[in-house]
């Protein structure tokens, strides 16, 4: 239904006039964008000639900056226009948050553009799943996939600045009844900065999300690091971390309806979030939530498959992508003219850093969106997302009628998912993306949950993996030498940690492992990738160990909540972790101390399918 011209002026209160800006690097960025937009929308779904890779994406924004013409920037808002029209009901909100309303658009003939362009268009167009094939996702660098359409939107919000927009007042959600008390949520105010470059204000209750943001190649024992807003460093290391699981506000507390909303929140995260635990709110969980695929190659990638066909439509592609988009979307309103092209900022994002910042790069993407939002301050995203979408569409068939208190209460199970199995967990590289060989023979199944953490360093390959592209070879590696030399079915580790911000799924969480003699069905085996002899791991993968995995392993039912982490030696005689990461994993709380380390004792059995705990050559395990 046509949107009253009144309504979008109000949700726009208090932003600059986009047909009053003239020439500028900002308005070139939003040109080319929404030209992007535009096209990606016009095109039929099609066969790219371009890979879908995050570099062709690039590649597109860079042709498209250099035909951009700079005089017709200050109109380039309006091309909005044809994003609704051709996009329909799905992104009405993007329509009215995005600047709706505005002067003519700018437009540019597909025929401009190179047949690689307009392939690649064609195929990243919308996300969407059909089947257990996900569509508009790309192949990242850093071996993560890219949901397009949410990154592109965070981008525009960005670029636009001015982001609180007042919701309405006669919103057609009932009102939530007075007195009404929720046990996980709380009052909530909303935190967020329309135009300020600085950091943005503590959240209501005082925490983040349990991941902190960290330089990725610094050694240290003090993992203690709250983390900051993105692309900052953080500047007290003492300050704690909390756990996502206590970011609720105090039991009992009055929620408030709110007032306003970011408008780059709701257009990455917060609507569809929202709407995927409207759809179906008992059937998304920890495994449903953010769903993995594989590529049919990671060279020249052109197909993408879903592990699970059962999953959320807030896929881990999806999700990746809203990220980005909203971080991205941030430190574009943060920063002062003049903005980098946009095909710089991706490229710099996907590879070494924005402006130098290590810290703020795609593989540390969870840390950093643990900084920009609190769940507080999410709930009362998705909550006024749902609101504002049930305004603009009163027949909306899974929001007419719905009282606010249910609003809140999806808004509330969403976050809730969010937090929990998404930012409180690892990001974990499936077997398929490093580009594991078949198990051999029939695996074990373990009996779930487990009592114990394992911790190996894989002595070689001996230097830290802190790329995807070296972190995927070490592992295909170690799968040649543990199932060619040893004789096993797979690699023997449970879980790899690379240096790179990600973990490599060995034998996972349901399958038996071959990394600790005699224990391996009682224990996860985790392998840092390095020698760990005289030096510590990276910090960020020690708190991927210590903190962020048992924990999320813990609340899927993984692992016990009393679980014990042991050091390799302790139950084999073997020098693995190494005496530097030993000697700090023995001050861990965790840590077993009553398990003294095996120096002489020979184990009574071998195995082939186990390590062997007392010979381990040059180029083997320890």
């Amino acid at each position: 239904m046509p949107i009253p011209f009144q309504f979008c002026q109000s949700l726009r209160q208090g932003q600059l006039d986009m047909s009053l800006r003239s020439r500028n690097p900002t308005m070139v960025a939003q040109a080319v964008l929404w030209i992007l937009l535009g096209l990606v929308l016009r095109l039929e779904p099609g066969t790219a000639t371009l890979p879908l890779l995050m570099d062709s994406v690039i590649q597109a924004l860079e042709e498209l900056e250099q035909k951009v013409p700079a005089t017709k920037a200050s109109h380039t808002a309006s091309v909005w226009l044809l994003f609704a029209q051709d996009s329909g009901r799905h992104n009405l909100l993007h329509h009215v948050l995005l600047e709706g309303q505005n002067l003519n658009a700018t437009k540019l003939d597909p025929q401009q553009l190179s047949p690689e362009l307009q392939g690649l268009t064609k195929d990243v167009a919308q996300h969407g799943i059909r089947g257990r094939q996900e569509y508009g996702v790309v192949l990242a660098p850093d071996g993560s996939t890219v949901a397009v359409e949410p990154l592109l939107a965070g981008l525009e919000a960005g670029l636009q600045g001015n982001r609180v927009v007042n919701l309405p007042l006669d919103s057609t959600a009932t009102p939530l009844d007075a007195g009404a008390t929720f046990p996980d949520t709380g009052a909530v105010v909303l935190d967020v900065r329309a135009t300020s470059p600085r950091l943005r204000d503590v959240p209501p209750d005082g925490t983040s999300a349990d991941v902190g943001a960290m330089p990725p190649n610094i050694r240290a024992t003090n993992l203690d690091v709250k983390p900051t807003s993105p692309g900052v460093r953080p500047v007290s290391p003492d300050v704690p971390v909390t756990s996502p699981d206590v970011q609720a506000s105090s039991p009992g507390a009055k929620a408030r309806s709110p007032t306003t909303v970011d408008s780059l929140l709701v257009v990455t995260l917060a609507r569809d979030l929202g709407l995927a635990f409207l759809q179906s709110p008992q059937t998304w969980s920890h495994s449903g939530l953010g769903t993995e695929g594989c590529w049919d190659q990671l060279s020249a990638p052109r197909t993408f498959t879903l592990l699970d066909s059962t999953a959320s439509p807030v896929t881990m592609a999806f999700l990746n992508g809203a990220l980005d988009g909203a971080l991205l979307g941030d430190y574009l309103s943060r920063t002062p003219e003049p903005r980098p092209p946009l095909s710089r900022l991706l490229s710099q994002y996907y590879g070494a850093g924005v402006a130098g910042d290590s810290g703020l790069r795609s593989n540390f993407r969870r840390q950093n969106a643990a900084a920009l939002t609190s769940a507080p301050t999410l709930t009362q995203q998705v909550w006024g997302a749902l609101i504002l979408l049930q305004r603009l569409e009163p027949a909306h068939p899974q929001l007419r009628g719905m009282s606010q208190e249910q609003l809140f209460e999806v808004a509330t199970n969403a976050t809730k998912e969010f937090t929990e199995a998404f930012l409180g967990c690892p990001a974990i590289h499936p077997r398929c993306r490093w580009g594991a060989a078949p198990y051999r023979g029939s695996p074990s199944p373990l009996q779930l949950p487990l009592g114990f953490l394992y911790v190996h360093h894989t002595y070689v390959p001996a230097p830290p993996c802190t790329d995807f592209a070296r972190c995927a070879a070490d592992m295909r590696s170690m799968q040649r030498f543990h199932q060619d030399t040893r004789g096993w079915d797979d690699i023997g580790y449970s879980f790899v940690i690379g240096s790179d911000g990600y973990v490599y799924e060995g034998r996972g969480w349901h399958w038996v492992g071959a990394h600790t003699l005699g224990h391996n069905s009682r224990g996860f085996g985790v392998a840092f990738v390095g020698n760990y002899t005289a030096e510590l791991p990276a910090k960020a993968a020690l708190h991927t160990v210590q903190d962020v995995l048992p924990g999320c392993a813990v609340r899927a039912g993984l692992l016990r909540p009393d679980y014990a982490l042991l050091g390799h030696r302790q139950l084999v005689r073997t020098d693995c972790p190494g005496d530097a990461l030993f000697n700090l994993l023995s001050t861990w709380p965790r840590f077993a101390a009553n398990v003294k380390p095996r120096t002489a004792r020979r184990a009574s059995r071998r195995s082939k399918r186990e390590p062997s705990p007392i010979i381990v050559p040059a180029t083997g395990l320890q």
